[in-house]
């Protein structure tokens, strides 16, 4: 699994929120593990979900990202709570044309307390990649008070926008696709 830091967006300064690592790594079983670590989370604001599932609006506070890019110019992304609810849509181009996605199966989606840190373990499918040239890693964090960060492994707007571009910053390999 590699690591990759995340960047806050620097118009939205977390409160105590120090630093957020995303690991990405293909299973030998198969499937794609994604694993979120927030540090100095104690004020991190968890979502209470009413059940394992689809859920619209996770974005709106403390959520975990998954996009994916297509030769096309369509990309896909993948909303995770910490509740355990998650939601895809395929977008047919920067913005637009977006449709639920239905993945080949129901994330799994943990979240575990340890040291002062808040860590959520995704696990999709590896099937999920096929045919992506790229991911974006990407959170919303929401502290105490209704406060907000945005991180990504890149910052290139003036407002929070992990739909840029830049934020595919995660070459997949052809090999990814099997």
């Amino acid at each position: 699994m590699k690591t990759y830091h995340l960047k806050a967006h620097p118009a939205h300064d977390p409160i105590s929120v120090s630093a957020v690592k995303a690991g990405f790594g293909i299973h030998p079983q198969g499937f794609l593990m994604l694993r979120y670590r927030i540090e100095n989370a104690a004020q991190v604001k968890l979502p209470v979900g009413e059940a394992r599932g689809r859920a619209d609006g996770l974005w709106q506070t403390t959520c975990a990202e998954l996009f994916l890019r297509y030769a096309s110019g369509s990309y896909r992304e993948f909303n995770f709570s910490p509740a355990g609810e998650w939601s895809a849509y395929d977008f047919s181009g920067y913005r637009s044309g977006r449709s639920d996605y239905d993945p080949l199966e129901w994330p799994e989606i943990d979240c575990l307390e340890a040291d002062g840190a808040l860590i959520i373990t995704v696990i999709l499918q590896g099937q999920e990649l096929a045919g992506a040239d790229a991911a974006g890693l990407s959170m919303v964090i929401e502290e105490e008070g209704g406060v907000k960060s945005y991180w990504a492994l890149a910052q290139e707007s003036a407002e929070p926008d992990f739909h840029n571009a830049a934020c595919f910053a995660v070459p997949l390999r052809a090999a990814s696709a099997s």
